[in-house]
């Protein structure tokens, strides 16, 4: 500071500002912190969330206020190590109080701001919502098997998986069902996402096995791009994991599922092989899983175990799977043409 400077608003002597002002002049002149008396925000009244830069979420009231705080309060561009305050006060549904303390250091000084504000709510609709209203879909997922009917227990399985995907995704106000129901064969369901329609997909296949077929159509244009729905159709297998099947004369265990068919498993020996969709059709299932049993050893050698009958308690004889280790007390067994089986694979793989 140059050698007699003074303040240039009252003419007091150093210590002055950048703008060679005095702290009480230049306090007199700066204002810490700025926010409208009044800020209007728009609520859906039917599911809850909020409007915040365009898109909807619901959102806690305290995380709200927070929110709105940050999008309308200005601060003095000198301002240093700024901390903001706030508390709700509720009025009404629609109204909340807003008391904000802000504290900050302009060019070393200490400020401090006191401001209250009406948070007022209006009721809206969000697009999601209009569009649920309005039977909204932009994807059918078809849920079928091969040259069957697809049964209560499977169809309820199936149905299931989209419950826990949405679960443990983070929440899309599009993931949403507008219509399902049960048709021949099988059920079909309207979704309001097409995302959420292959994303579903991919996590059938992946548990399920089998195929899923996509085409679209045109259902309209908008800014004249055309406006397309998706039909998934996924078609999930007569067969499961760990099911026994006949194929080629041959026994074997699904054990696994492929892009383009399930791998399988030998039944009477080491052998693995993938097969193609097409080629499954010529299989058939001679012992599902749910007809599977898991049963104690009661006594062993080196190439046979004695075990329980799961359907009279008689003591029967079946010859060891090829991957018996000498060690396991238990084993999964199967009634394969007239006779009990073991199966290879250890029973907690199952």
């Amino acid at each position: 500071m140059p050698a007699g400077a003074f303040c240039i608003v009252c003419g007091a002597p150093p210590p002055l500002t950048s703008e060679r002002m005095c702290e009480a002049c230049m306090r007199q002149r700066t204002t810490l912190s700025k926010i409208p008396e009044i800020i209007q925000q728009s609520r859906c009244s039917k599911c809850d969330s909020y409007e915040v830069r365009g898109r909807w979420s619901e959102m806690d009231p305290d995380i709200i206020a927070d929110l709105r705080i940050r999008e309308n309060l200005v601060t003095e561009e000198r301002a240093k190590q700024v901390d903001v305050d706030f508390a709700v006060e509720a009025i009404d549904d629609r109204t909340n109080r807003l008391h904000v303390d802000v504290k900050g250091s302009i060019e070393g000084y200490e400020f401090e701001d006191q401001h209250s504000i009406l948070l007022q709510t209006s009721n809206a609709v969000c697009p999601a919502c209009a569009r649920k209203a309005g039977s909204y879909f932009e994807a059918t997922v078809q849920l079928r098997s091969a040259g069957r009917r697809l049964d209560d227990a499977e169809l309820k399985e199936l149905r299931a998986t989209l419950d826990e995907m949405l679960g443990n995704m983070e929440p899309d106000p599009m993931f949403f069902v507008t219509n399902e129901g049960p048709v021949t064969g099988g059920w079909d369901l309207q979704l309001g996402s097409k995302a959420m329609a292959k994303n579903w997909g991919r996590r059938l296949v992946r548990r399920f096995g089998g195929r899923i077929k996509e085409t679209s159509s045109v259902v309209g244009t908008s800014d004249g791009i055309d406006v397309t729905r998706l039909t998934l159709s996924y078609r999930k297998p007569a067969y499961g994991l760990r099911d026994v099947i006949r194929f080629r004369q041959q026994f074997w265990l699904i054990d696994g599922w492929q892009k383009d068919g399930p791998s399988l498993r030998r039944l009477d020996r080491f052998e693995r092989t993938g097969v193609s969709w097409r080629d499954m059709e010529k299989s058939t299932v001679v012992c599902p899983t749910k007809e599977q049993h898991d049963v104690e050893v009661m006594n062993r050698d080196s190439s046979a175990a004695e075990v329980m009958d799961p359907t009279d308690y008689k003591m029967v004889t079946v010859a060891l799977p090829y991957d018996d280790d000498g060690t396991a007390s238990r084993l999964r067994i199967g009634f394969i043409d007239g006779a009990w089986l073991a199966l290879p694979g250890a029973v907690n793989e199952v």
